[in-house]
């Protein structure tokens, strides 16, 4: 190990990060979010697969597996934004294998981009624009 470099900067014994640790991040995303962001969807259900479905896949008309990182299923403001009875909550899918593979190939943290999708998975279904969306994600930040 260099001089001065601690154990976190030793990624010989380090695994990919599991489901359950994408899982802790997007809750600590979430959580961190502005509380007017989180009231669009309270009691929110954030899931974590390793790739999207075959059904999912096909409805979204992906070419390839890693071509979704994240989805959100559920009630947004322009669908009305009501509950009602018998209906799925507010759901929040985020794909472990295709964000490994986005966080790769581009400069920032793993941190930083599982926020990214939850807060523009939640935005666009509650029709926020790109700015809305980054002045949210600026305000988790600091």
């Amino acid at each position: 190990m260099p001089a001065g470099a601690g154990p976190e900067d030793d990624w010989a014994g380090r695994h990919a990060p599991s489901l359950g640790d994408i899982e802790a991040l997007a809750r600590a995303a979430f959580a961190g979010l502005p509380r007017a962001f989180r009231a669009l969807c309270p009691g929110v259900i954030i899931h974590v697969e390793d790739f999207p479905d075959d059904d999912t896949l096909a409805e979204m008309e992906c070419d390839s597996e890693f071509d979704l990182l994240g989805l959100f299923r559920g009630i947004g403001l322009a669908q009305g934004g009501d509950f009602a009875t018998g209906q799925m909550p507010n759901q929040v899918w985020l794909y472990r294998r295709p964000l490994l593979d986005y966080w790769a190939e581009h400069e920032e943290t793993l941190g930083h981009l599982v926020t990214h999708v939850l807060v523009h998975e939640i935005g666009h279904h509650f029709g926020l624009s790109d700015s809305d969306m980054t002045a949210i994600e600026a305000r988790a930040d600091g």
